[in-house]
């Protein structure tokens, strides 16, 4: 996909974000100041059709943000191979440290 169709779906899920928190407000459904038992058959039927829609709406959601977050990831950072040779060193000096605690500890028992 091309950056802007990128940038389009990410918008999207920041606009379908606020339908699944409007369609999954329980205040917001039919017959929601009732406890369930005096609900009529319409009022019912349309609750559960809104749970199933926020439902619907909510794994709309997941899968653009699905599908924009692997875009995302598949796109190289302009400074990539820096950040990934910044990340190999810190995780080489953590490697060290980690071994040198680990001798310390079998010589004598002091971690410090």
């Amino acid at each position: 996909m091309r950056d802007d169709q990128i940038v389009r779906l990410q918008a999207l899920s920041e606009r379908l974000g606020e339908v699944v928190i409007e369609e999954v407000d329980p205040h917001k459904w039919p017959g929601n100041d009732k406890p369930l038992g005096e609900l009529t058959q319409q009022e019912r039927g349309d609750r559960y059709w809104c749970k199933k829609n926020a439902a619907a709406t909510m794994t709309l959601l997941l899968k653009v943000v699905n599908i924009a977050g692997i875009l995302n990831r598949q796109k190289p950072a302009p400074d990539a191979g820096h950040a990934v040779d910044e990340l190999d060193g810190e995780l080489a000096a953590a490697e060290r440290e980690a071994q040198a605690i680990i001798e310390r500890m079998q010589k004598g028992n002091n971690v410090h």
